[in-house]
């Protein structure tokens, strides 16, 4: 059987047995608008670089919050094993010294008040956690 011959400018699916040239991603006849791909590429690259500097911030933030944590589990860490012979009350300002032996004690003398080796003063707060003035 002779198949029947559609002009070229034609759309006809011969699988489908259909016309399905408003299906076609592409233009099929003369006068349909040029369709032209858009250029992604400048809005990848600043999406790309907005991108980046929001990590490179976030991160800077926490890696000073880590830092900032770090110093403080360290003053808590000393404090702890300083020598105090009495219990520290929330809300209220110690100082810590150093003797000559290397040994380290929480007083509530200020460094003002006496002439020893002052580490710093620090404020218990009301999670019991040592913070530095």
């Amino acid at each position: 059987m002779i198949e029947d011959k559609k002009p070229d400018n034609v759309v006809f699916n011969r699988e489908t047995k259909k016309y399905d040239a408003a299906l076609r991603p592409y233009a099929t006849s003369v006068g349909a608008p040029v369709i032209t791909t858009t250029d992604t590429i400048a809005w990848k690259n600043r999406s790309i670089n907005k991108i980046n500097h929001r990590l490179e911030a976030k991160y800077v933030e926490l890696k000073a919050e880590y830092e900032k944590m770090i110093q403080e589990f360290e003053y808590n860490k000393l404090i702890f094993s300083a020598k105090f012979t009495f219990e520290p009350i929330i809300g209220e300002v110690y100082h810590l010294y150093k003797r000559e032996n290397g040994e380290s004690f929480l007083s509530i003398i200020a460094p003002e008040q006496c002439n020893f080796n002052s580490l710093g003063s620090f404020y218990l707060n009301t999670n019991q956690i040592w913070e530095k003035i």
